[in-house]
């Protein structure tokens, strides 16, 4: 055949649409009401837009998590804010509207960190009112529920904050907040079937793209069939394929000469795809098949993370990083005592749970029942959250634009929280304010902080992650397949996986193959050759970018690709897709190739997070670290802050 015309192939492009169902009625539900949910949200000049729904939350029918779509950091939740930061916000916008509202502490952010100190500071204050804002449809931040209907079936899954990761490790704070909430984590060890995948013969595969690899091609029983035998099956070159064999199974201390401390010293300094050709001397084909295998945890491949930082990081894709055993440098933080905990306790939302667990308890009536069971499967009321007379109040659909001290900060009694609501600009007053919001956004909404200050806080560049959910009429073609996870180290989606098996309460998982299914597939953009910071950056700007349709063609391709020898057709198997969105995703943990060991108390996140006046500082930014309990343990510091 010649050369396909540009018609021909449009032509071609629309016929492939067409083989993949991309233009077939599924679940898209991003809009209600013929209104974006995110446009409470949205500048849309000082006077209210008319015919725009001021109280979406009061809307029959309002119900974020039953949303398909585009979802996360839907569109409306981040215009005013992109306003703000570029400078335009406020030299179009008439003085705001003082509501007459006053509380003892004023939150922004309604993620886990946000929530969690509203409810500190109400365990300690019970008769103060509190107020807690968010610019999303819905509270949880990052920790977001996602359901699907499958016939009449009721189908739960994460739309980001995945697990309670190693509680054995949790703070006394932060475990404390969760028995007080109550849940035992104990629970999991029976909720979370752990053989289910296993008994049926499934484990983990890696598919081989043709674009990277040379093929299309999904071999199943990575970490569990013998090395030879896995890998006469990839489509890898002669090199490559030896070479791996030989670091998954050689003992050699490939830094002999070098103390412990040394070692660990060299490693931190070296990104773990030059450990594994310079210093393992491994063929440089190796690469692709590896790159991919930090992006669940760093958002990075393994040209911008650490050697030493992979080996710490323990098993991904169900084996440990290879090139490690000979050096003699112990197992690892992962390993020690207290770590050995298994990757169970998930609720069948993840830690939206936990979200909705502190909603519950601080306003009453706003998700019916009293325990960690009967909350799986219960419905938050959202009309409830902003009740008047309600000593604690969820105000959804609200973006912050100015927090300011009514005076000098140092003796100011205080603070004046502007934001934008149902197109119109508002103001409350405060005692006390927590900024529990994105870090890097307080800047803009307190620009009388210390110049230093604002730096520190500008510093880190948060993780763009897309985690998104497809919902499929069963996973037979799984089984057929024999895997339950997939690597796909050249795809768009470099992770893909069934849902975890959780069954808790009135919920139960879809434990046959015949069974509709949530998959998850996961992807952080990368840019390599770039510094981590930049890397990020650049991500974030893709996903902001990119529409929903070029999303959806991407995940309808993969999919065929990977599974349509095993009887998966997309076009007739995928029932909804629900794409999370989070340009702004993980908090920033420093990366010992980029970013400087500052003396203590020096780091950026700490000199960020000093208290101003009546005002504190929390989020998991703040502890740089992207974890649940990090989120938890700022907002009790940022509580006892201001508590004094």
């Amino acid at each position: 055949m010649g050369r396909a015309t540009p018609l021909g192939a449009a032509a071609m492009s629309r016929a492939r649409d067409r083989e993949l169902g991309l233009r077939r009625p599924i679940k898209r539900r991003d809009f209600l009401n013929g209104v974006a949910l995110g446009a409470g949200g949205m500048w849309l000049g000082p006077r209210l837009t008319a015919g725009l729904e001021p109280d979406p939350e009061k809307t029959p029918g309002y119900y974020p998590p039953a949303l398909t779509g585009l979802r996360g950091s839907h569109e409306g939740a981040y215009a005013t804010a992109h306003e703000l930061r570029d400078g335009l916000f406020w030299a179009r916008a008439a003085a705001p509207e003082d509501t007459g509202e006053r509380y003892d502490l004023v939150v922004v952010g309604g993620g886990i960190s946000g929530l969690s100190a509203a409810y500190f500071w109400r365990q300690a204050q019970p008769r103060s009112r509190v107020l807690v804002l968010d610019n999303h449809d819905d509270f949880g931040g990052h920790a977001k529920r996602n359901e699907f209907r499958s016939g009449g079936r009721l189908l739960i899954s994460y739309g980001g904050t995945q697990s309670i990761d190693t509680p054995a490790s949790y703070s006394t704070v932060a475990a404390g907040l969760l028995r007080e909430l109550g849940i035992d984590t104990a629970r999991f060890y029976q909720a979370y079937d752990q053989k289910l995948y296993s008994g049926l013969g499934l484990g983990t595969g890696v598919f081989f793209d043709r674009e990277t690899f040379g093929a299309d091609r999904l071999v199943s029983g990575l970490g569990q069939r013998r090395w030879g035998e896995f890998l006469a099956e990839c489509p890898l070159p002669a090199a490559a394929r030896r070479d791996i064999e030989r670091v998954f199974t050689e003992r050699t201390d490939h830094l002999p000469g070098l103390s412990v401390a040394q070692k660990r010293a060299r490693l931190a300094r070296t990104s773990y795809a030059d450990f594994l050709t310079g210093i393992v001397g491994l063929d440089p084909s190796v690469v692709p098949f590896f790159q991919t295998w930090p992006h669940d945890l760093f958002g990075l491949g393994i040209d911008a993370v650490s050697a030493l930082g992979c080996f710490e990081s323990g098993a991904d894709y169900g084996v440990a990083y290879p090139g490690f055993d000979g050096l003699g440098i112990g197992p690892g933080p992962n390993h020690e005592a207290g770590w050995q905990e298994p990757y169970i306790f998930h609720f069948p939302d993840g830690n939206a749970t936990i979200a909705r667990l502190l909603v519950r308890a601080l306003v009453p009536g706003s998700i019916p029942g009293s325990t960690m069971d009967d909350v799986v499967t219960a419905r938050a009321d959202y009309a409830t959250l902003d009740a008047a007379g309600s000593a604690a109040r969820i105000r959804l659909n609200s973006t912050a634009v100015r927090v300011r001290h009514a005076g000098d900060p140092t003796t100011a009694r205080e603070v004046e929280v502007c934001y934008v609501r149902g197109g119109r600009l508002r103001a409350v007053r405060a005692e006390n304010v927590v900024l529990a919001c994105w870090n890097s956004m307080i800047p803009h909404l307190a620009p009388d902080l210390p110049q230093e200050q604002k730096q520190a806080l500008a510093y880190g560049a948060k993780v763009p992650y897309l985690y998104t959910h497809v919902l499929v009429r069963n996973w037979t073609s799984f089984v057929k397949a024999r895997v339950h996870e997939v690597a796909a180290p050249g795809c768009h989606y470099p992770w893909l996986a069934l849902d975890f098996p959780v069954s808790l309460g009135g919920y139960r998982f879809p434990s046959r193959p015949e069974e509709p299914m949530v998959l998850f597939l996961m992807r952080s953009p990368c840019s390599p050759g770039l510094d981590a910071r930049s890397q990020h950056r650049a991500g974030r700007l893709e996903l902001l970018t990119t529409p929903f349709e070029d999303m959806e063609r991407r995940i309808r391709d993969q999919l065929a690709r990977m599974l349509s020898a095993a009887g998966f057709d997309p076009a007739r198997d995928i029932e909804a897709i629900t794409v999370n969105r989070w340009a702004h995703g993980y908090a920033y943990s420093y990366n010992s190739l980029f970013d400087p060991d500052w003396p203590p108390g020096q780091a950026p996140h700490e000199l960020g997070r000093r208290r101003f006046g009546r005002i504190a500082i929390a989020n998991a930014d703040a502890g740089a670290n992207a974890l649940s309990n990090v989120a938890i343990d700022q907002a009790w510091r940022a509580v006892g802050e201001l508590r004094g």
